[in-house]
């Protein structure tokens, strides 16, 4: 998938063209200060237009009891000015981060900036390491910077990298960030109380210091990212150009990439993660330059960018408000309207863009038919060996001998209550984990992509976010309805990825990138169900959304088993039609396979397998990344070979996730999805490096 290259300069800044800018910045403004004045007229202390106005003129009255002056200065004025301040740091991070990657999808988001800040003030507060205020930056600072590195590192953005390996980097290391840190929420929820809501992104403010301390460092890291307009100019025109010109690449990357860093780090202290602002508001601009050259210069870029951003965080909070009433929009974070709102830039962006086919592939050897009789049993006898174990960790370590006894139904009342809880927690695993390995080789195998899984293509979100209406809105029916939901959820989030990627021709990348936009829509609606639904039901909500066995029972598996008897025998009838699919476009229509329907076969096929796969164990990511790979590096690229071996391993790799998960901290558990996304972000990290090595 090519990028939008970056902006030629211009020759020079006549009188017109400055004038111009002036005049668009001028505009920008007036409509952020008259953003910013509606805002200040909105609030659940019934101070109105009118009470605001008469204090300006010089009335000290009260409304209720309160006096105006002290809502207005510890209520209004902190989330407006927190607003401004956090877009114009995210507005001006996400153009630089564009500009230095020459790649319209790069944002603190897609970069893992806003995680990798996140998770460091975490860190912080679980371990309620005592931290001087205004050190609390330094602390974000360090987090997203590292973050940042891995994921420039994995994609080479400095050399042009492709916008699908972008943000496949940038969204595996943030799942593995948000994981670490929704570990940290769950075991250590007495020193996280209230991270999560303010993990979405809050404007919410005591009072005016936080925003007050923040302004000089924005207004510092905007005039050094201004003095570097000029050289974000010359290095649009490419590496080679601007180092022929006399532009310091290499340091003027790195310090424009240290200055988007650090303002995000600020405005993750200020408001938490507020989400896709430093994507919407560059592209918003830089769209707009198309029309107004002069925009097309980073002197006048990046202010642009910074008051967009602003008037982009402003809008999104004032019109919640409007939308649901300030009582009932307090409780929401303004960053879920944002995500969303990102959500649909990188579609549009996905539909907008050419596809450049699949990722590198690492090179893979042909395997013998003894070698993959050998990896089946010795895979197989892992996968009993590690039920086993499933069976008999716990809070209560059992015997072998226990098992047996169990069998015989001979065993004491505590080991058999014992066993009776694993024995179906044990089961959801290992048909969760073969449903999720099936989905993922199949999805990997039709878009030519080995670092493509459900959990990325937005296919579980969808059926989590289906299980989670169900579970919040209280709708009669018990299981047998949220088993529906999570699958009509999961089946209508891939037709509308589908039907989007199939306009004007299937292409790989678009397909991969409409999932990425709709799986985070779909987290951030999720997220909206959970902060209204009972408090008291967060932990337990948050850790199904996590991915976890916690109470399954057999009813919970027997959906899941239906499908894969039904599913596996399908794509293994197929197994030519993926091989050939796998190798490029031409090769099926040489060998008269009708491309576009198996394609939509399969796909569908792997939708359904992924959505049902949720009743059992929640949302899991990574197995049907890891699987696959795995077995395609151990018994070759043959489907009808790789397909068994990654059912087996998805279901050992599930199954050892759930009893580390239950053993390690016991009696406290770590959901298995969170052990995943942990065990799996690394093996994701290695291959994605891999694969650029190779290249």
């Amino acid at each position: 998938m090519s990028e939008t290259p970056a902006p030629r300069p211009l020759p020079g800044i006549g009188i017109g063209r400055g004038a111009s800018g002036a005049a668009v910045l001028t505009a920008l403004f007036a409509v952020v200060v008259v953003t910013g004045a509606w805002h200040i007229t909105q609030g659940t202390s019934g101070v109105g237009f009118w009470d605001l106005l008469r204090y300006a003129l010089g009335a000290r009255e009260s409304v209720g009891g309160v006096p105006v002056g002290d809502v207005l200065t510890g209520s209004r004025l902190p989330r407006v000015l927190a607003g401004v301040a956090v877009g114009v740091a995210l507005g001006t991070g996400g153009a630089l981060l564009q500009s230095v990657t020459r790649n319209p999808l790069a944002s603190p988001d897609t970069l893992a900036v806003t995680g990798g800040a996140y998770f460091a003030l975490t860190v912080v507060a679980a371990f309620q390491i005592t931290v001087p205020l205004w050190a609390s930056g330094t602390v974000a600072f360090t987090g997203g910077i590292l973050a940042a590195a891995v994921v420039l590192g994995l994609a080479g953005a400095g050399t042009g990298a492709a916008s699908t390996r972008l943000i496949l980097a940038g969204s595996a290391v943030a799942m593995a960030l948000d994981a670490a840190s929704a570990t940290l929420l769950i075991l250590f929820r007495e020193g996280t109380t209230g991270l999560y809501a303010w993990g979405s992104g809050s404007l919410a403010q005591l009072n005016l210091d936080a925003a007050t301390r923040t302004a000089p460092v924005i207004a510092v890291v905007l005039v050094v990212a201004l003095l570097l307009s000029r050289r974000l100019d010359v290095l649009g025109t490419g590496d080679d150009a601007a180092a022929s010109l006399g532009v310091p690449v290499r340091s003027t990357r790195i310090l424009a990439v240290l200055c988007a860093v650090l303002l995000t780090g600020v405005a993750v202290t200020l408001a938490g993660p507020l989400a896709f602002v430093g994507l919407a508001a560059p592209v918003a601009v830089r769209l707009a330059a198309s029309r107004i050259g002069v925009l097309s210069r980073h002197v006048f870029l990046i202010p642009a960018c910074a008051l967009a951003g602003a008037l982009l965080v402003l809008l999104s909070d004032v019109v919640l408000r409007a939308v649901m009433g300030a009582q009932a929009a307090a409780s929401i974070p303004t960053g879920i309207p944002t995500s969303l709102l990102g959500a649909v830039v990188i579609v549009v962006l996905a539909l907008r863009l050419r596809d450049m086919g699949s990722a590198p592939r690492a090179h893979v050897a042909v395997r013998s038919r003894g070698r993959f009789v050998t990896v089946t049993v010795v895979v197989a006898v892992l996968l009993v060996f590690a039920a086993t174990v499933g069976l008999l960790a716990g809070s209560l370590w059992l015997r072998v001998g226990d098992i047996g006894l169990w069998i015989q139904g001979s065993a004491p009342d505590l080991i058999a209550r014992a066993l009776d809880d694993r024995a179906p927690r044990v089961a959801a695993a290992v048909a969760a984990g073969a449903a999720l390995a099936l989905s993922g080789t199949v999805v990997q195998g039709t878009v030519r992509n080995p670092l493509a899984e459900p959990g990325i293509l937005g296919i579980t979100a969808g059926a989590g976010f289906g299980a989670v209406i169900v579970v919040t809105s209280g709708v009669p029916g018990g299981r047998p309805t949220l088993i529906v939901m999570a699958v009509a959820l999961g089946l209508g989030t891939f037709a509308l990825i589908a039907a989007l990627s199939w306009r004007g021709g299937f292409l790989p990348d678009r397909f991969l990138l409409i999932g990425i936009g709709c799986g985070y829509a779909l987290t951030g609606l999720s997220t909206f169900l959970l902060l209204r639904a009972d408090p008291y039901d967060t932990p337990r909500i948050l850790t199904w959304l996590s991915g976890t066995t916690y109470g399954r029972t057999a009813p919970d598996v027997l959906p899941v088993l239906a499908v894969l008897l039904v599913a596996t025998p399908l794509v293994f009838g197929m197994r030519r039609q993926l091989d050939l699919l796998a190798i490029d476009e031409d090769t099926p229509q040489i060998f008269g396979v009708r491309r576009e329907h198996a394609r939509l076969v399969l796909l569908t096929t792997a939708a359904a397998v992924a959505a049902v796969s949720v009743i059992a164990v929640g949302v899991v990511g990574f197995v049907g990344l890891v699987a696959p790979h795995l077995a395609r590096a151990l018994v070759g690229v043959r489907h009808g070979r790789i397909v068994p071996v990654a059912m087996l391993i998805g279901g050992l790799l599930v199954v050892v996730a759930d009893a580390i998960g239950r053993s390690v901290i016991a009696p406290s558990q770590i959901p298995a999805g969170l052990m995943m996304a942990l065990i799996g972000a690394p093996y994701f990290v290695w291959l994605l490096h891999r694969s650029r090595t190779s290249a």
